[in-house]
């Protein structure tokens, strides 16, 4: 069991079991009935509390075998006294050792140092590698370009290899334009919720034991932001040639919300056939239906009405022809599986660590506190998410392949699929977890929460494979 005591938790045991004897192996059930309190004051403040199991009998259950409920009093006693103590960084209670998070503080920091080192070499990578090849390629693709114009009109594309070849086709805008544009839409909003939550939570508006200050500030801060998923896609739509912007705007506001309502339907279901208190009322229900008709729906379609409005031509470098490029073979390392391995396993082990701590609160008894580290984390995260993609697009051109539009957003964005990997380790390595409500909530959610990070990261690795396609092809020579 778990009690908070002016925000100071205690935890104890709710019974005991004994075993004794190998063969036959026996074991022996009980229930305390009797906890006794011991609170220490200062003023008005309360200063340490603990909570112990008195030394009287306990209720053993073990001739209990009647089908019925089975009726038991519990008691409890509290002591008071007086100290002279005035700190509150005794609250915690003398002789704890710090919490779960205080004593593995610097598993937190080794974790951020090693993402830290991880990003440094792929920023190396990027930057150095990449730029000192692209200036290579640069120099060899002017200096042909300035010789072939003395030539009488021959191709350029003759003899020639690599990403400047494809130059007509790079900017070939991708099926699935709608569905694409939604996605980014929607992963931009999740980018802002998930930087509102930390920024708020650094800010000190969560209190730790108050667990739905978090759902409650993300359900809201959800309705708000829905108006940066119908700017974003409805802007991007209307630049990659969308004519269908009603029926693009709503793809976006049902892009998630509808597995949402799915997911959440059925682990409410199980719920409530469980008699589980974990259910919501019908008019929790029903409030939140209404926050989203009356604020996210329509925010979402002021949003797209603005950006449909204020949407330019699509900032292209290079002409794109009618007719499409062959794409020759590509050997089995620049497959799309391969990719989303790469492109998924490398931002995943920068937050592996972190996301230990992260199940163990959400799905344990640990509370988070540490949100400076998550910060840090997070911005780690889109950091290695952004530089992996671009380096996965650059590889992916230089093969003659131009279809980066979805190739990107998946390279990054199946994060999301290890990260739901990574739940199913938990759920069958790390946690005590069984039975239908706890199975279908937890696997409900954490797909749930796959399907965000794929969203959102896949809108970062996005965005960073366009800038960077849109500045090497803007420095190369074109008739």
């Amino acid at each position: 069991f778990e009690f908070v005591v002016d925000d100071i938790p205690l935890r104890g045991f709710v019974g005991y079991m004994e075993e004794s004897g190998f063969l036959p192996h026996s074991h022996k059930i009980g229930l305390w009935t009797h906890l006794d309190f011991h609170l220490e004051w200062n003023g008005d403040r309360v200063i340490y509390a603990n909570v112990s199991v008195r030394d009287v009998k306990p209720h053993s259950l073990d001739d209990v075998r009647g089908p019925g409920p089975l009726s038991l009093t519990h008691t409890y006693s509290v002591r008071w006294s007086e100290t002279a103590s005035e700190r509150r960084g005794e609250r915690r209670g003398r002789g704890d050792d710090g919490g779960f998070f205080p004593r593995t503080l610097e598993i937190h920091w080794l974790s951020i140092i090693n993402s830290m080192v991880l990003v440094f070499l792929l920023v190396g990578f990027v930057v150095v590698i990449l730029m000192r090849v692209l200036k290579n390629d640069l120099a060899r693709y002017n200096l042909d370009e300035e010789a072939s114009s003395s030539s009488s009109g021959d191709d350029f594309d003759q003899g020639d290899n690599g990403w400047k070849i494809i130059h007509t086709d790079v900017f070939r805008f991708p099926p699935c334009r709608s569905l694409l544009c939604a996605v980014l839409g929607v992963g931009s909003q999740f980018l802002a919720l998930g930087t509102g939550i930390i920024a708020m939570a650094l800010l000190g508006m969560f209190n730790v034991h108050r667990h739905g200050a978090i759902n409650s500030a993300a359900i809201l801060l959800y309705a708000l932001t829905c108006c940066i998923s119908g700017y974003v896609s409805s802007n991007f739509y209307r630049q990659v040639g969308g004519e269908r912007w009603v029926w693009n705007i709503v793809l976006t506001t049902s892009l998630f919300s509808a597995p949402f309502f799915v997911t959440w339907s059925v682990v409410n279901s199980v719920h409530w056939a469980n008699g589980s208190t974990q259910a919501l009322p019908a008019t929790t229900i029903l409030l939140l239906l209404t926050v989203w008709l009356l604020v996210g729906f329509p925010l979402t379609v002021i949003g797209g009405i603005f950006g449909k409005n204020r949407a330019g031509p699509f900032d292209a470098p290079c002409r794109t022809k009618n007719i499409a490029r062959e794409i020759p073979p590509q050997p089995w390392y620049k497959a799309t599986l391969v990719h989303m391995t790469i492109g998924g396993f490398l931002p995943f082990s920068a937050i592996s660590v972190e996301l230990y701590y992260i199940f163990a609160t959400v799905w344990g008894r640990e509370q988070y506190t540490l949100y400076g580290i998550l910060f840090f984390v997070f911005a780690i995260l889109l950091s290695v998410g952004a530089c992996i993609s671009i380096a996965l697009t650059y590889f992916q051109l230089s093969g003659e392949d131009y279809r980066w539009w979805w190739r990107s957003v998946l390279s990054a964005g199946s994060t999301g699929v290890f990260i739901f990997l990574y739940s199913v380790f938990y759920y069958s390595r790390r946690s005590n977890m069984s039975g239908a409500v706890q199975t279908v909530e937890f696997f409900g959610y954490s797909l749930l929460t796959g399907y965000v990070f794929f969203l959102m990261l896949g809108t970062v690795s996005f965005f960073a494979s366009l800038k960077f396609i849109r500045y090497i092809y803007v420095n190369l020579k074109m008739d």
